[in-house]
């Protein structure tokens, strides 16, 4: 796949993974705390950092019954409505700009969610490089829609997608003029199990919309992360927050700074790995080719004497004859006297030809 370039980044198999920071919610509605995100977020290492633009009343309606209210008992949210939920975990529109400006002086990349088409006018005007759709998104045409006609990259997360309304988000967003498309596999449960992430969709998925493909990853600690990057993604985005302790509408799956610093590394660790496909000793492997077993004399050996299995080994180090040849030099007759420690090699053993006119 081509590289996509994100600002000044770029993103592709040839580069590290792109982490994104999502601050979400875990700001509890303090722009202090937010701008103390987006200091932890650069400290930690990542490229990006995103929030989400709505507000409770681009997202829903103001109704505390039925399926407005949450009364799942496995959910986080449980005991809200949703309008509630969204009131407590918006990110003030006017926040925006001062979390961006914090973003750019610190060498992040900025960006948001828009949740409606409101929310995309307010981003445009702040200039953000590219644009993210939440799962709970993408099957909202409209939107991708108009997210996709600004020309700006667009990372699409797939969390409960089927296959076909990929399809149809893949080419909505492609017929609106989207010519760098990364979609994140994505488990839409918080948090997530390793058992539900479903990794080795990322390389189908690849091949499949032929388009980068990452991970939005809800499951706690950094695990499915790196096991991700080795099977191909070139995008990691995760939940963060300043201290779990402390709280937040995300807070239960966000990563903690240093786990979001551990992250950064051990996935570019995981992407360094991968290298090529390779065989046979590395640039790196040379010196250690002196500890491979090669086949040494063990005792003295006079000359016209034959080698025995009492006075040849195959042990450390490499410098003697291969161990395949074993078997084939018991039995032959040196030509010279050999000390006990002298790697052996051909050149002291007479030829049978060599042997038969002795």
């Amino acid at each position: 796949m081509d590289d996509i370039c994100i600002g000044d980044t770029l993103i592709g198999s040839n580069h590290p993974p792109f982490i994104i920071a999502e601050m979400s919610g875990n700001h509890n509605q303090s722009l202090e705390r937010a701008l103390e995100i987006v200091e932890a977020a650069a400290r930690a290492g990542v490229h990006a950092l995103k929030l989400q633009t709505y507000t409770a009343d681009t997202m829903t309606l103001d109704v505390e019954h039925g399926e407005f209210f949450i009364d799942d008992e496995s959910s986080l949210w449980k005991g809200q409505s949703l309008y509630k939920l969204y009131q407590q975990a918006y990110t003030p529109w006017e926040w925006h700009k001062p979390i961006f400006d914090r973003c750019r002086e610190l060498g992040l990349i900025a960006f948001s969610t828009p949740f409606d088409e409101t929310a995309v006018d307010f981003l445009e005007e702040l200039d953000v490089p590219c644009y993210k759709i939440a799962s709970f998104e993408n099957n909202h045409l409209p939107l991708i829609r108009k997210v996709a006609s600004t020309g700006k990259p667009l990372i699409l997360s797939t969390g409960m997608a089927t296959v076909a309304e990929l399809d149809e988000a893949v080419r909505t967003a492609r017929e609106a003029g989207c010519r760098d498309l990364i979609l994140l596999k994505c488990t839409s449960t918080y948090p997530a199990s390793p058992e539900d992430s479903n990794l080795l969709t990322i390389p189908h998925m690849r091949d499949l919309f032929q388009c980068q493909v990452g991970l939005s990853d809800h499951t706690l600690g950094i695990g499915v992360a790196v096991a991700s990057v080795a099977l191909g993604a070139t995008v990691i985005e995760k939940h963060f927050t300043l201290s779990r302790a402390e709280g937040g509408v995300d807070a239960a799956f966000s990563l903690e700074p240093h786990e979001m610093k551990l992250l950064v590394e051990e996935t570019e660790r995981a992407w360094q790995a991968l290298g090529t496909i390779s065989y046979g000793v590395t640039e790196n492997e040379q010196k250690s080719l002196r500890f491979r077993r090669s086949i040494y004399v063990t005792r003295d050996i006079k000359a016209g004497e034959k080698l025995t299995k009492e006075n040849i080994r195959v042990i450390r180090p490499g410098f003697g004859l291969a161990p395949k040849y074993y078997e084939i030099v018991l039995g032959k007759v040196v030509n010279r006297d050999v000390e006990k420690g002298t790697p052996l090699s051909w050149d002291l053993i007479f030829t049978d030809k060599e042997n038969e006119e002795r």
